[in-house]
């Protein structure tokens, strides 16, 4: 592995390893984050439940329609400028906005998903390609249960890559336009759910930085930005890796992932 890919899988560790959706938000609004999802009253996490589903379910129907397969450059201020807009809409209203604003949010973070693939050589006319941008909301999203080693990107990766696996067979086998009339499929569903555990803590984190009361429509739109911010970063590591385990095997990366994790022994001064 040459200097410049090794430096990319640095920098893609760095992004998929470091700290989640929380802390950007805490940074944001000054107080944590995970505190304000603790008070989440029972009705309001049922809202967010409902509105996990539905977004992934658009995003689920843009993945089987519509993803373009042309390799532009990522265009991310445009996708965070619009999120930002979805997200002054949705925080003027609060929760009873989610349901409205995330499904909008979600089909705009496909969309910058897929500029990430496009970028790092994905060919987004083929199923699995498709399914792994969905997939990217998974990452960075720990479940509650989670500690430190099942939160790890490559063991996320592995607890999804059966239902990725089983999704994209049945694609190749049926059609992406036919399966579309159709997303209740096992496959299909079971891939959701796999992504939806995780993607639902992070709208929590999103939904309860959003109930700060005074926040409002400027607050809003701050949210948003961070949230798409998020997933352009993950996006952009997980393709990364990707292309790195098109050219120089899957093994490999792996092994370089390892080393990049292991801390460098002190180095040994000479005797006087």
């Amino acid at each position: 592995m040459n200097g410049t890919d090794r430096e990319a899988l640095a920098r893609a560790r760095e992004v998929l390893e470091s700290p989640g959706l929380a802390i950007r938000l805490t940074d944001l609004l000054g107080r944590p984050v995970e505190m304000a999802v603790a008070a989440l009253p029972a009705a309001a996490s049922r809202q967010i439940h409902r509105a996990t589903g539905a977004a992934l379910d658009r995003a689920l129907s843009v993945a089987l329609r519509t993803m373009d397969a042309d390799p532009d450059p990522p265009s991310d201020w445009l996708h965070r400028l619009a999120a930002g807009a979805a997200g002054a809409g949705g925080g003027a209203f609060g929760i009873a906005g989610l349901a409205v604003e995330l499904p909008i949010s979600t089909t705009l973070m496909l969309r910058a998903i897929a500029d990430h693939a496009r970028a790092q050589g994905e060919d987004l006319r083929l199923p699995a390609p498709r399914l792994e941008c969905l997939a990217v909301f998974a990452y960075g999203s720990p479940r509650a249960s989670d500690d430190a080693a099942e939160a790890g990107y490559f063991a996320v990766r592995a607890a999804l890559a059966r239902s990725v696996a089983e999704a994209t067979e049945f694609l190749a086998a049926k059609g992406a336009s036919r399966v579309a009339a159709d997303r209740s499929v096992p496959a299909l569903a079971r891939l959701i759910a796999a992504v939806g555990q995780r993607f639902g803590v992070a709208v929590s984190e999103k939904a309860a930085a959003q109930l700060v009361p005074l926040l409002g429509a400027a607050g809003g739109a701050a949210v948003n930005l961070a949230f798409m911010h998020h997933y352009q970063r993950t996006a952009w590591g997980h393709f990364t890796v990707r292309r790195l385990e098109r050219r120089h095997g899957p093994d490999a990366i792996r092994a370089s992932w390892e080393r990049l994790a292991s801390p460098r022994p002190p180095r040994t001064l000479p005797r006087p």
